[in-house]
């Protein structure tokens, strides 16, 4: 398994929600990262879509430059959805 890639899962439970990250698996090629996370993480028929992403074309920030990255949101009031009001038949956003 150690010569396999490692890849990252998601899955989206339903139509119009977003993924969301369910676990990691080792798999050859793509198409048995697909065939494995449907085995793995939708046993119970949970998911409409699986995504599978090989984990180093993944990146991301390090959380010790948390201040660096999203401190300057702070000054920014307006992108919190604070301000808005939702009707009751919106179910996801």
């Amino acid at each position: 398994m150690a010569d396999m890639p490692l890849w990252e899962v998601f899955i989206r439970n339903q139509n119009g929600l977003h993924h969301k990250h369910v676990g990691s698996l080792h798999a050859a090629d793509e198409k048995m990262a697909l065939q494995n996370a449907r085995d793995v993480y939708t046993r119970r028929k949970e998911g409409v879509s699986i995504w599978v992403v090989e984990s180093c074309h993944i990146h991301a920030s390090d959380p010790q430059d948390k201040a660096a990255w999203f401190e300057p949101a702070d000054d920014k009031i307006y992108r919190h959805p604070t301000f808005y009001d939702l009707p009751d038949e919106v179910k996801n956003i």
